[in-house]
């Protein structure tokens, strides 16, 4: 009698499992393998036959030659000591913003640190994606006004023409989704690597 009772939904529970968890799954990663196979493989950016990142994750460029990503507030575990963390930008193992508010003081001399420190690159506005963290850590683009903002620094760290840098940024300029989703954006990775193939 009990037997009976269960049965049905022991065999719907392997049933929706194997649809679910199995069968759903491996068709959903076989079409997007032939339909999408360069962002179903991670959006992956090689140079020289090896893999150096992803379109899809920010990386840390502090080199004055480099156009500079938004901040990042991800983390890592502390090496000395497992019970605390210590800042790893770009930590894609960790994706997450730092949760502090307009209040927190270690946020606000962060931005006041950095809104120093670009003060000294630029007269100009400076655009809140260079000194305000997103909420994943890992975005890899910046505005194109905050490409813009960084060309003086990287044109002189480069010995290149602002000109010809700002050429660079306009080429890297990638419009709204179908002209309507989202907002324009740089890719700051393909920026950089378009800078190094700059002769």
């Amino acid at each position: 009698m009990l037997l009976r009772q269960i049965r049905p939904a022991l065999v719907l529970l392997v049933l929706m499992t194997v649809l679910t968890g199995l069968a759903y799954p491996l068709a959903i990663t076989g079409l997007a393998q032939v339909l999408f196979p360069h962002q179903a493989g991670g959006s992956l950016v090689p140079k020289d036959g090896k893999i150096i990142g992803s379109e899809l994750i920010g990386q840390n460029f502090a080199d004055a030659k480099y156009f500079h990503g938004r901040p990042s507030a991800t983390t890592d575990t502390d090496p000395n000591d497992a019970t605390k963390t210590v800042p790893a930008p770009y930590n894609a193992a960790n994706s997450g913003g730092s949760n502090a508010g307009p209040t927190s003081k270690a946020l606000i001399e962060r931005v006041q640190g950095d809104v120093a420190a670009l003060k000294k690159e630029s007269s100009g506005p400076i655009p809140v994606d260079l000194v305000t963290t997103s909420a994943s850590g890992l975005d890899p683009d910046i505005t194109p006004a905050a490409a813009e903002f960084q060309v003086p620094r990287v044109a002189a760290a480069r010995n290149l023409p602002a000109q010809q840098v700002r050429a660079l940024v306009a080429q890297a300029t990638e419009d709204r989704v179908l002209g309507i989703l989202g907002e324009p954006r740089v890719n700051v990775l393909k920026l950089n690597l378009a800078l190094d193939a700059t002769k």
